[in-house]
Parts: structure tokens; C-alpha cells; sequence
């Protein structure tokens, strides 16, 4: 495949699709910028489904490498973890939903007949000498706080019909209080038209007030989403440490050590600088427990060498994003 510069790059039976980019870093992107990334990323994985990549596992927006190298690493580290997944998510598909208010003004007016708004009206109206710029803000943030909970009530019910049709859910941020609900459901594949027949039961139930939008079917990329982190040579020596670890070691001996130095600096204890300090050997462990992952992906070895000239070997740990 080789269209506006997308090709593959293959180890043993698994590809991976890439591209080439000036790009050095998107975390210097401001806000406009990452959003038209996000859609191109999107589109592309769309788009690369409906060309026949029927099983793909999306790869974090913004994941740069420098060579073919580093892409062999990648798929040679992650090749177990990257084919349990193609594995589960072969007959799975993910579909999105945005659900939003057909005509606001209808809730608004809805809202202005609620027993707590009248009351507050009535109360201002009484105290015709109270500041009434504090009085519109109190009733606005009232209003608000009523137009959330019925979003939120009939996002739940949405959400409670369509659950048994569904493998898994995972809920957006909505963009603004006409926006219901922004979620993402992964479906066994033979159950999509049950699924969609769901929304239609729903638009007919809610009778024009609501507007369903569907998009589908997709790739599960809101649920199995590849990330690679690149880890920090010099952050794993100081985190040797900081536990106090041998050059050689393992898993459990890194937890002993972990939970033999949080319960002396746990911040309940009250050691003099307690605090800091628990701080500084929780992040020691999670760095090392990223690095004893790495070492077993690229070595399937159960030792850890901390040794400084060892650690420069494994510092590329391919996970599932958070």
C-alpha cells in the first residue's frame, strides 16, 4: 500500500501502517492544531477500514519514530500484546453516539417550570433591593445545574437500553448542555442491527425532542488504543535508587521494596518530610514496573538488570492507553 505516503512495515505477521512526517513532536501544538490532528488521525483509521483493514489496532495520536528501526522494535516488543488483541477484537466493532437536545428552547422552557426555579424567581421578586446581577447569576447557575441532571437523567436511560446490547461503554465529554450524551459502545459485530434498532425504538420514543447520530461501524479505537512509551534511562537508574535495588532483581522485589518504604514515608505516619518522600518512591516504582514490563517484552526474561549499561537496552514499553 502506497497512498499520500502511507506504506506498511511488517515483522512476522502483523504490520504496521505508517506514514512519513516533518513532525518532530505534537506536544507543542496548541489547541486548533491537535484538534484538526485528531480528526485527520481519525479519518485515516476510517478510512483505512472501509479500504479492507478490517482489524486494526489504532496507535496513539501523536506517536513519532525516527526510523524503521524503531517500528521493527515496536511491533518485535509488542507482538504478544498486539496479537491478543487482533485476537479479541475480530468480530468486535465500535459505534458512536451523539445524542443532542432537537430544539433547546423546548428544555429551556421545560426548566422554567420547575418548582425550584419558581421559587427563586418568587424569592427575587421579594427582594426587589437585592444586587439583581447576583440574583441572574444564582438563577443561571440553578438553571444550569437543572439542565445537567436532565441530560444526565436521560443519558442514563439511552445508556441502560442500549447496555445489553453491548460488550463494553466508554462516555465522552459532551461539547455543551445541548449535547446529551457522546459515547462510544464495543459490539459484537453480529449484533449491530440490534443495536441500531435500540436508537430507532428511542427516537420514536422521545418523539422529535432528541437527534440520534450514529457513527459506524469503526474500529475499536476507544476502547484498544496501542501506546508506546519511551522510558527514561536515567529516571530508571535513579529509581534503582531510590528503592534501594540491586543491579540485578525482579518484579516481587521491586513491590517489596515499594511497600517496606511506603509504609515508613506514607504520609499518615507523619515522618518529617513524609510526604516528599512517598512521593518520590511512588513514582520510582511505577517507573520501574514500566521497565521490568519493557525488559519482559524485548527479553521474556523474569531477572531485571538495572545495571546502567542494560537499562539502555529495554526503554521502549508497548501498552494498552490508559
Amino acid at each position: 500500500m502506497n497512498e499520500s505516503g502511507i506504506y506498511t512495515i511488517s515483522y512476522l505477521h502483523t504490520s504496521a501502517i505508517v506514514s512519513d512526517s516533518e513532525r518532530k513532536s505534537v506536544n507543542q501544538s496548541d489547541k486548533e492544531s491537535l484538534g484538526r490532528l485528531l480528526v485527520h488521525h481519525q479519518r485515516m483509521i476510517e478510512n483505512l477500514k472501509w479500504k479492507g483493514f478490517n482489524i486494526l489496532i489504532p496507535v496513539k495520536l501523536g506517536t513519532i519514530v525516527k526510523s524503521k528501526e524503531e517500528v521493527l522494535k515496536i511491533l518485535a516488543n509488542g507482538h504478544v500484546l498486539i496479537n491478543e488483541i487482533l485476537k479479541k477484537i475480530e468480530n468486535l466493532t465500535e459505534i458512536d453516539l451523539a445524542v443532542v437536545w432537537a430544539t433547546f428552547p423546548v428544555l429551556l422552557n421545560e426548566i422554567a417550570l420547575d418548582p425550584d426555579i419558581i421559587a427563586m424567581k418568587d424569592e427575587m421578586q421579594k427582594r426587589s433591593n437585592a444586587p439583581l446581577q447576583n440574583d441572574q447569576l444564582k438563577l443561571g447557575r440553578l438553571m444550569q445545574t437543572k439542565i445537567i441532571q436532565k441530560n444526565k437523567d436521560i443519558e442514563l436511560k439511552i445508556l441502560d437500553e442500549l447496555s445489553p446490547f453491548c460488550i463494553d461503554t466508554k462516555t465522552h465529554e459532551v461539547m455543551n448542555d445541548e449535547m446529551i450524551t457522546n459515547a462510544a459502545f464495543l459490539i459484537d459485530k453480529h449484533k449491530t442491527a440490534e443495536f441500531e434498532q435500540v436508537i430507532d425504538r428511542l427516537d420514536e420514543e422521545f418523539d422529535g425532542l432528541l437527534k440520534f447520530k450514529l457513527i459506524g461501524p469503526l474500529p475499536c479505537y476507544s476502547f484498544y488504543t496501542i501506546e508506546v512509551k519511551e522510558l527514561n534511562p536515567e529516571q530508571v537508574v535513579q529509581a534503582k535508587k531510590e528503592l534501594e535495588l540491586n543491579e540485578k532483581t525482579s518484579e516481587l522485589e521491586i513491590k517489596r521494596a515499594y511497600l517496606e518504604k511506603a509504609r515508613i514515608f506514607h504520609p499518615d505516619t507523619q515522618v518529617e518530610n513524609g510526604e516528599e518522600s512517598f512521593n518520590k518512591i511512588n513514582k520510582a516504582y511505577h517507573i520501574l514496573i514500566d521497565y521490568s514490563a519493557a525488559v519482559r517484552q524485548s527479553s521474556k526474561t523474569k531477572r531485571i538488570s538495572l545495571s546502567k549499561e542494560k537499562v539502555t537496552e529495554n526503554l521502549v514499553l508497548v501498552k494498552i492507553k490508559d
